[in-house]
């Protein structure tokens, strides 16, 4: 199972990232996806994520002498189980929150920096909404936005469809 501190390394939080699509990527389109790492930091941090099982290797093959190796990330073992995220200190969420917020920014500032962008049209959102909620409506309703994500995260690259980051927090505010 992932640690927080294999986890959340910026190199390998970007990695596991390029590939949250669940789509296997060999390293050449890794390196594509992310050119300012650098090939030998890239092929450390993925060989990292291979022995903690967090990437696995579904295909290789002879390429110019060497072997391609085709990767895609085991969902089962990239989440923290839930004695360690039990376990997690204060500093420990910070810097795990820290992390995703930080994600959604480059992933924001990816969107924005491509030509032509029109959020309207695009159907870019960001909003929030305050309900009250017991645990257990909290936790049907993190049941069915997980059902109605996953029913959809097996769809292929088509004509007309956009790939979209869909992010979630839920925090308790004070009454």
């Amino acid at each position: 199972m992932a640690t927080l501190d294999l986890l959340l390394h910026p190199v390998r939080l970007r990695i596991l990232r390029a590939l949250l699509d669940g789509r296997p990527g060999t390293t050449a389109q890794l390196r594509e996806r992310l050119p300012d790492i650098a090939p030998a930091t890239m092929y450390r941090h993925i060989a990292t994520l291979t022995a903690a099982g967090i990437l696995e290797v579904v295909d290789e093959k002879r390429v110019r002498g060497t072997m391609e190796r085709t990767y895609q990330v085991r969902f089962d073992r990239a989440e923290l189980a839930p004695a360690d995220r039990a376990a997690m200190t204060t500093d420990d969420h910070r810097r795990a929150f820290t992390a995703f917020v930080g994600g959604l920014l480059a992933d924001f500032d990816h969107y924005l920096a491509g030509q032509p962008t029109d959020p309207t049209t695009d159907g870019v959102t960001y909003r929030q909404a305050a309900i009250w909620l017991t645990d257990d409506e909290l936790a049907e309703l993190l049941t069915e936005l997980r059902t109605a994500v996953t029913a959809r995260s097996g769809n292929d690259p088509a004509p007309g469809r956009t790939q979209r980051m869909i992010s979630l927090i839920a925090v308790p505010t004070d009454d």
